[in-house]
């Protein structure tokens, strides 16, 4: 337990960005799983919004801390090469 009022107000705050980056990720999950369900269900143009919608939370997330520079990158490029050889 905490000794020291810094030390408890640093676990409240650290509660409290957890929560926030907890909501973050999920958030990135989810626009990650909406392009997945039109790649796998052989929709282009859906893709192509989808990912359009998703780039900009992915790099939010990055400039948030919660999700790495190269990470966003590579998940990007893996994506839009997926989605461009579609037929």
């Amino acid at each position: 337990m905490a000794n020291h009022k810094s030390a408890e107000k640093r676990i409240r705050r650290n509660a409290r960005r957890a929560e926030i980056n907890g909501m973050r990720r999920s958030r990135i999950r989810t626009f990650m799983k909406k392009i997945e369900l039109a790649i796998a269900g052989g929709d282009k143009g859906t893709a192509q919004e989808a990912f359009k919608v998703a780039q900009p939370e992915l790099q939010r997330g990055v400039s948030k801390g919660v999700v790495h520079r190269n990470t966003a990158a590579r998940t990007l490029s893996r994506l839009s090469t997926r989605i461009k050889t579609m037929a």
